[in-house]
């Protein structure tokens, strides 16, 4: 790749799906993330964004709202090859302007990648403590659920101002084998 490539990021496109199943099948084959069945990728399309360098298929992200004070940065892949070049961290920042559009003041990410993360502001928490309740909505499906060894990182986006009159979310407990 050349020292300053053309990334453009966007909305996700019906067209992108087989290439986010391809670059989230690769990583998940590695043990870095979650398998994402394509239908699951249909369904949750306009979560995806889509990073493009010089109009190739790069990387893709996803921001899945979990409540109305929180979302999920998930699904983040960059195509093998390819990584620090930017593409992660123009992915990462396109799933945060989308959620101060859409007015959701905390990104949650789990990730084995602090570092990444770190750089784009998120900070390690304490993941048996300091979770909001609905960030386990996904643990019950996940392949790692006993045992999990993620990281839970969260960066609150201090110029969103905090949702009014949210109903409270259901109570959750940490599942077992999370350490």
């Amino acid at each position: 790749m050349s020292p300053s490539p053309e990334i453009t990021v966007r909305a996700a496109k019906a067209e992108d799906v087989p290439h986010i199943f391809e670059n989230i099948g690769y990583w998940a084959a590695q043990g870095k993330m979650l398998v994402r069945p394509m239908q699951h990728i249909f369904e949750n399309l306009r979560d995806f964004f889509v990073a493009e360098v010089n109009g190739q298929f790069a990387g893709n992200a996803a921001l899945h709202i979990l409540w109305g004070d929180i979302a999920e940065v998930r699904g983040l892949a960059v195509k093998p090859g390819i990584q620090a070049n930017g593409i992660g961290k123009k992915l990462v920042a396109a799933c945060e302007a989308e959620a101060r559009c859409i007015g959701i003041p905390i990104l949650f990410a789990w990730t084995y990648e602090v570092r990444f993360f770190e750089k784009c502001g998120f900070t390690l928490i304490d993941k048996t403590k300091e979770l909001h309740p609905r960030v386990w909505s996904e643990c019950l499906r996940c392949q790692f659920y006993v045992g999990c060894n993620e990281n839970g990182m969260v960066k609150h986006l201090h110029d969103v101002p905090m949702p009014r009159n949210l109903p409270e979310p259901p109570p959750a407990q940490v599942p077992p084998g999370i350490r």
